[in-house]
């Protein structure tokens, strides 16, 4: 399976940049190529720091909807590979910095939300836009990142937030111009990478086992009822709306 990303590594730091056009939205095969190769990055002695960032008018539109619609059955596919790919970057051995800009949606979420640092331009934009596209997922990911009721909010209505509100609520390390974006994340990167490898490890993993929530077991929680609409009227409703470019009409689908 090809990595739908690009990477570089040098002075310890590992920049991993999204690059599947036109809106880096991942197929089933990517999202478990990415999943593999954050697992590999972690592993290797020559990463002491991962730099995640995007090519494109974006960060990251989540899940090949189209995909889905040529063979719903892939569901459970892309379930499996989105919880890979998430967890592959939680429970990555060295820290990673996020660099978003753009749209972030549904999966990108799920990526920036569990990473250790993430820093955003000021034209960037979060959201969830599942419930419209008949799914659910990576709210979990958004909980994280926002607190309870914000995350309640944007995964009930699938609006969008500016990244002047995100870090307002705490979510972004920083918000740079479009231009600033990888010069201010790769500071931080740098400055990590010229820490002890042992600590910074050390410190990655005693994060994560302090960490309150645990963001895979919620996940895969999250990932039953994404499963259970999917396989509803609603949800193919949704998805043909989406993919024919039309208003959704649920009058004629039941209830469950």
């Amino acid at each position: 399976m090809r990595v739908p990303a690009d990477t570089q590594i040098e002075g310890g730091v590992a920049h991993v940049v999204l690059n599947h056009p036109p809106v880096n939205a991942f197929d089933s095969d990517g999202w478990l190529a990415l999943a593999k190769h954050f697992r590999a990055l972690g592993e290797s002695e020559d990463v002491h720091v991962v730099l995640l960032s995007a090519a494109g008018r974006g960060f990251c539109a989540g899940v090949d909807v189209k995909e889905l619609a040529r063979d719903s059955t892939l569901i459970t596919k892309v379930n499996r590979g989105c919880y890979e790919t998430f967890a592959a970057i939680y429970e990555c051995a060295v820290p990673v910095v996020a660099a978003a800009h753009g749209f972030v949606l549904g999966g990108g979420i799920g990526m920036v939300g569990a990473a250790d640092i993430v820093l955003a331009s000021e034209e960037a934009t979060f959201g969830l836009p599942e419930i419209d596209r008949g799914a659910l997922g990576a709210a979990t990911h958004l909980l994280r990142m926002f607190g309870m009721q914000k995350t309640r909010k944007m995964l009930l209505t699938g609006e969008p937030i500016t990244a002047a509100e995100a870090y307002r609520l705490g979510a972004l390390e920083e918000v740079t111009t479009r231009d600033g974006l990888l010069p201010a994340a790769r500071k931080i990167a740098a400055s990590i990478a010229s820490k002890s490898p042992k600590a910074v490890r050390l410190a990655k993993e005693s994060l994560n086992g302090i960490e309150l929530l645990d963001i895979k077991q919620s996940y895969r929680f999250e990932q039953g009822f994404t499963l259970e609409l999917y396989t509803s009227p609603d949800s193919q409703e949704a998805r043909d709306a989406f993919v024919e470019k039309r208003d959704a009409s649920f009058k004629d689908t039941k209830k469950g």
